[in-house]
């Protein structure tokens, strides 16, 4: 998809469907997470001074360079190295300070008036690229930019609560929020901040100059861009923080994927980011000796989406029927390489507010069938059902091209029509399909590759509540047309709470919820597949961040 808005789909989520992008199993990540760890640390002292270059292979060419405006995953990877946010992510989803000196709490009096009141200190001695001092003004002009009429922000959410910002010193800024919201926290560790001094001189900030030769805070300087073939960033000497130990990083833009594995097997680049390793190339690059294999986390779902506005849709006991006659083993299997995992929850199982312990699909079109006849759906001989002069008809739309897709939708369409139920297959272009088609639920339903959480924040609020349907006037990425009353009231609850046990209860009921009335069917988690070469140092995957350059800052060579 390319949606850059709200909390929100991955943009380039129609390749995560192809063979180059698999959902990899969870004991892989973690058998990964855990070798990788030990050899960063075991490995020896980090350089005195910024050394050597780590050439990093993208798919996909990085075009958006102000942080704040509609952008894709590689080019949050850049933003990620030459800016700042007020605290970041870790893998683990702990806030680190960066420009803040702090997280703000309640236990730390950082949020108080019952989450209304917002004060944050900030890290003192930090400079821009340009020599000149970072401050509070800093953060207040970035707010400001994002909420300013006009400005093509990325995203507004949570960023429109904002009132009344107070600089109360050059170091420490305050405001106050329209209403409690907790996940805004989140929201700010992919917020980055932008310098006024440059910013606030442009004419328009939606074309500055500043938007094609940045100028950060972050442990990278802007150094060259040559379109169609690289991007170079260097060292930031001055950097606040830890490193950087590379003196270079070079993005290497090389969109055939074939030659970006060939590229990284013969030592042309060092490290693939985001569309990384074919999976015909899986077990090869696993028994390279000269490199890492790993399995990403993300924290997108391939999902069935069904348009509840539809009548036959909108009875719970036909999505129940649908989601236990999909075979989803022999999706996983056949189709995905036996690799894959499924899941019952939109809620990425590397979250803490994860629920573990949902029923488990299984596989049954007798159950299925029951579960129809029940429901008063009734078929002559092996016809396809009715309900009240209503067919159980619908189509399933997707990317057109995407291969495994197409198998999957194919595989269901054959166990649907033994329950009774008529599908047919109606894919089309992405420009098409993820345009009006998606955002105005024009479709029936959707076979699609998205999430459902706001940041790193387990808010699913824009996804679910009742007022996030655009055709019915609301704000969001509700398409689905989902309302349950009981959900919302949880959402909301979650929302203003900054007790993360109560949280965690809360949206615990919330995929309960969900997992019943099945307003999406879940099928799997994505898990894309990267390599890096042995004898870099640091690299830790975040399933956070849409790319794992995250901490480029901390990468080294072995000595």
């Amino acid at each position: 998809m390319t949606d850059a808005t709200g909390p929100k789909l991955r943009p380039s989520m129609p390749r995560l469907g192809r063979r180059d992008m698999l959902a990899l199993g969870g004991a892989a990540l973690a058998a990964w997470g855990g070798a990788a760890s030990s050899a960063a640390r075991a490995q020896g002292a980090k350089p005195a001074k910024p050394a050597g270059q780590v050439v990093i292979g993208l798919s996909q060419e990085p075009t958006v360079f102000n942080p704040l405006m509609p952008s894709i995953e590689v080019d949050q990877g850049i933003a990620l190295n030459v800016f700042n946010p007020l605290w970041l992510a870790d893998p683990e989803a702990n806030l680190m300070p960066q420009l803040a000196v702090e997280v703000p709490s309640v236990e730390n009096g950082g949020i108080s008036e019952g989450g209304l009141l917002w004060k944050v200190k900030l890290r003192e001695g930090v400079v821009w690229h340009d020599g000149a001092p970072f401050t509070a003004e800093d953060v207040k002009f970035t707010l400001e930019l994002i909420n300013t009429s006009g400005f093509r922000a990325r995203t507004r959410q949570g960023h429109s609560l904002v009132r009344d910002i107070q600089v109360l010193g050059p170091h420490e800024i305050s405001w106050r929020m329209e209403k409690a919201f907790s996940p805004y926290l989140s929201l700010l560790a992919e917020t980055f901040i932008v310098p006024k001094h440059i910013l606030s001189k442009a004419e328009d900030p939606n074309t500055a100059p500043f938007n094609n030769a940045p100028v950060g805070t972050g442990p990278f300087r802007w150094g060259e861009r040559r379109p169609g073939e690289h991007l170079t960033l260097v060292a930031n000497e001055r950097y606040f923080g830890e490193g950087p130990y590379l003196e270079r990083a070079v993005f290497k833009y090389i969109p055939d994927l074939t030659a970006l594995y060939t590229q990284l097997r013969t030592g042309q680049i060092d490290a693939t980011v985001g569309v990384g390793i074919l999976a015909n190339f899986y077990e090869e690059a696993r028994k390279n000796p000269t490199l890492h294999v790993v399995t990403v986390p993300s924290n997108s779902l391939e999902v069935i989406m069904p348009n509840l506005g539809m009548p036959a849709l909108a009875d719970k006991a036909v999505r129940q029927a649908l989601y236990t006659s999909i075979n989803k083993q022999a999706i996983l299997d056949t189709i995905y390489y036996g690799l894959p995992k499924p899941t019952e929850s939109i809620t990425p199982q590397q979250y803490w507010a994860y629920n573990p312990d949902l029923p488990k699909q299984e596989y049954d079109l007798a159950k299925a069938s029951k579960l129809l006849d029940d429901a008063g759906w009734r078929r002559a001989g092996r016809g396809v059902r009715q309900k009240d002069g209503v067919r159980l008809e619908f189509t399933v739309s997707t990317t057109s091209g995407n291969a495994l897709r197409e198998q999957v939708q194919q595989l269901m369409q054959q166990d649907w029509l033994q329950i009774g139920a008529s599908m047919k297959i109606n894919n089309m272009p992405a420009a098409v399909i993820w345009g009006d088609f998606y955002t105005r639920s024009k479709f029936e339903t959707l076979l699609v590759g998205t999430n459902f959480v706001t940041g790193n924040d387990p808010d699913m609020s824009t996804r679910f509540n009742s007022g996030a349907i655009p055709v019915k006037g609301g704000a969001g990425g509700n398409y689905m047309q989902y309302q349950n009353a009981k959900v919302d009231e949880l959402m909301l609850a979650a929302q203003t709470s900054f007790d993360r046990a109560e949280r965690k209860r809360l949206y615990s009921e919330v995929q309960v919820i969900l997992r019943d009335e099945l307003p999406v069917l879940p099928i799997f988690q994505y898990a894309p597949v990267e390599g890096i070469k042995k004898g870099i140092n640091g690299f830790r995957p975040n399933i956070n961040y849409k790319s794992n350059t995250w901490n480029m800052h901390t990468w080294s060579w072995a000595a």
